[in-house]
C-alpha cells in the first residue's frame, strides 16, 4: 500500500489527518482542483504550488482519448508529463459513462483502463447512475460496482506506487448504500470515496449518504466525497467525517465572472463593480486580491480571458484558504467555533437552511445562536444584490 493516513486531532466526526502519497504529503480535510487532460484552466504549475493545492485531479477517460495514457506513459508518467511534482488523482470514468451515455454502451465488460497515467491515487470504475433514478437500475449499478472493483484488484499493476480507491454507489437507497460500503470495506482498500451525489438530489438527502456512508468506513483509511464543491458542502462533509473533495465549480464559476468570498459568491460582471476600488476580498492575502481592484477585474471579465484566469486564482486560493482553516480548526480544538463563525458570515440573518441544522445536529456541532427563531430556507443576500450565499452542491 503506497499511502499512510494518520488522524492529528478531532472533533467528534471531524479529523484533521496527514495523508503520505508516494509525491507528496498532505493535510485533510483537502479539496482537489479538476484538471481534465492534465491542466487546471488558465494556471501554471507554479501558481497552483504558490496557493497551496496539494492534489490535482485528472480525468482518466478525457486523458486516454488526448493525448492518449500510451504516450503519457512513454514521456514519464502524468506528474513529469504536465511538470507537476506534488500528488495526482484520476477519476475512475464512470461519471463520463452517464454525462456522455449517448456515445457508449455500458455492458459487464466495462471499460478498460491503465495504470499507465501514474496518479498516486486512482478510482476504481464504478457504474454510476444519476440520482434522480429509481428503480432497479440503482441495484444493478451498485452490485456492478462491487464486482468491477474485484477486476479492477486484479488488474492493478502497481499497488506499491499507485493506490486504488473503492467507490460507495446504491442512490439514495440506506439499504444498497450499506451493502456497498460493506462490500468495498471487505477488500481492504486503501481508501473510499462516497460516489453518485451532486447530481440534482436533495439536500436532505445529501447530507443523510455521506453521513450514512462517513459511519461505516474505516475510521483509519481516507474518505472522498466525489464532486463537491461549495464550500458551505465541504463544511459540513468535513463535520461528518469526510476529508477530500473535487469539483470544477471554483473554476468553471470563475469564468462566468464569479468570486468566491467569505459571505457566499460576489459577481464580477455587475454593473456595480465597475467603480469598486475594494479587493475581491479584503480578508483574503492571494495575489489576485493584493494587487488588483474589483472595478479592473470588471473590465477583465467582460471582454478578456485574463479574467477568468485572476478568478480561478483567487478562487482556488479561496478553497486552498478554506482547507488549511478546517484542517487547523480541527487540530486547534476549535472546529465547532469555526463552524459557527462560518454559518454567520453565511448567514447573517440566521437562516441557516434545515438540511444543515440537520447535519450540525448529527455531526455534534451547537449552530443555535447562528439560526433565527424563524426558518428560510431560500438563499439569503447579504448588501448589494451581486453577493449572496450558495447553499447546494453541483
Amino acid at each position: 500500500m503506497a499511502l499512510r493516513f494518520e488522524i492529528l486531532g478531532r472533533f467528534n466526526r471531524a479529523r484533521a489527518a496527514r495523508l503520505t502519497l508516494p509525491h507528496f504529503t498532505c493535510q485533510t480535510p483537502l479539496f482537489m482542483p479538476v484538471g481534465t487532460q492534465g491542466t487546471i484552466k488558465g494556471l501554471t504549475t507554479d501558481q497552483l504550488e504558490d496557493i497551496g493545492c496539494q492534489i490535482i485531479l485528472g480525468n482518466t477517460y478525457h486523458l486516454e482519448l488526448r493525448p492518449g495514457s500510451q504516450l503519457i506513459d512513454d514521456l514519464g508518467g502524468l506528474h513529469k508529463f504536465m511538470n507537476w511534482k506534488r500528488a495526482s488523482l484520476t477519476d475512475s470514468g464512470g461519471f463520463q459513462m452517464v454525462s456522455l451515455l449517448h456515445l457508449a454502451d455500458i455492458t459487464e465488460e466495462g471499460v478498460t483502463f491503465q495504470n499507465n497515467i501514474g496518479a498516486d491515487i486512482i478510482m476504481a470504475l464504478d457504474d454510476v447512475v444519476k440520482t434522480t433514478i429509481t428503480g432497479p437500475r440503482i441495484e444493478e449499478a451498485m452490485y456492478r460496482t462491487l464486482r468491477w472493483i474485484d477486476r479492477c484488484i486484479a488488474a492493478h499493476k502497481k499497488p506499491d506506487v499507485q493506490n486504488l480507491f473503492g467507490i460507495v454507489q446504491g442512490g439514495l437507497d440506506p439499504v444498497l448504500r450499506d451493502i456497498c460500503v460493506r462490500g468495498l470495506v471487505e477488500r481492504n482498500l486503501p481508501g473510499y470515496a462516497i460516489g453518485g451525489l451532486a447530481g440534482g438530489e436533495d439536500k436532505d438527502s445529501f447530507w443523510r449518504v455521506v453521513a450514512q456512508c462517513t459511519a461505516g468506513l474505516p475510521e483509519n483509511k481516507p474518505r472522498y466525497v466525489m464532486g463537491v464543491g461549495y464550500p458551505l458542502d465541504i463544511v459540513v462533509c468535513s463535520a461528518l467525517g469526510a476529508d477530500m473533495y473535487d469539483c470544477v465549480y471554483p473554476t468553471r464559476t470563475a469564468r462566468f465572472g464569479t468570486a468566491l468570498v467569505p459571505e457566499g459568491v460576489l459577481k464580477l460582471k455587475h454593473n456595480a463593480m465597475a467603480t469598486d476600488e475594494r479587493p475581491i476580498d479584503p480578508t483574503c492575502s492571494c495575489m489576485v486580491c493584493k494587487k488588483y481592484t474589483r472595478a479592473y477585474l470588471h473590465c477583465l471579465v467582460t471582454k478578456d480571458a485574463m479574467g477568468s484566469q485572476l478568478l480561478s486564482y483567487h478562487n482556488l486560493s479561496f478553497m486552498m484558504r478554506l482547507s488549511r482553516d478546517l484542517h487547523m480548526s480541527i487540530l486547534e480544538g476549535r472546529f465547532p467555533e469555526f463552524v459557527r463563525g462560518f454559518l454567520r458570515v453565511q448567514f447573517p440573518k440566521g437562516d441557516v437552511p434545515q438540511w444543515v441544522r440537520n447535519a450540525m445536529e448529527v455531526a455534534g456541532i451547537d449552530i443555535s445562536e447562528c439560526c433565527a427563531s424563524t426558518k428560510c430556507l431560500t438563499p439569503s443576500v447579504q448588501g448589494p444584490p451581486f453577493v449572496m450565499t450558495v447553499g447546494s452542491s453541483i
